[in-house]
């Protein structure tokens, strides 16, 4: 059962995205792919006991255009899965 984040779309600094086997805790963060870090907002956490679902993030006016991807993280805080990369103008 391997977890997976799906990009689905980004508009009005809107991402939307879809997940699959992810459980109760898991958090879904937004990483930009030049620098490799770990955006500290948004964070969304899982808290439906489902483990597949959707998920919208508003990324804050402070995150600048550039590339960026989902990245999902367990209840440990390892990595579980990655999304395909988007842009932000």
């Amino acid at each position: 059962m391997n977890p997976v984040i799906i990009f689905v779309e980004f508009e009005n600094r809107t991402v939307s995205a879809i997940y699959r086997n992810l459980m109760v805790r898991a958090k879904v963060v937004v990483v930009d792919k030049t620098s490799g870090e770990q955006l500290p907002e948004p964070v969304q956490t899982i808290s439906s006991p489902a483990p597949n679902g959707s998920l919208r993030l508003r990324l804050p006016d402070s995150v600048k255009p550039g590339t960026y991807y989902l990245k999902a993280l367990d209840g440990h805080g390892a990595y579980a899965a990655q999304s395909v990369e988007f842009e932000v103008d």
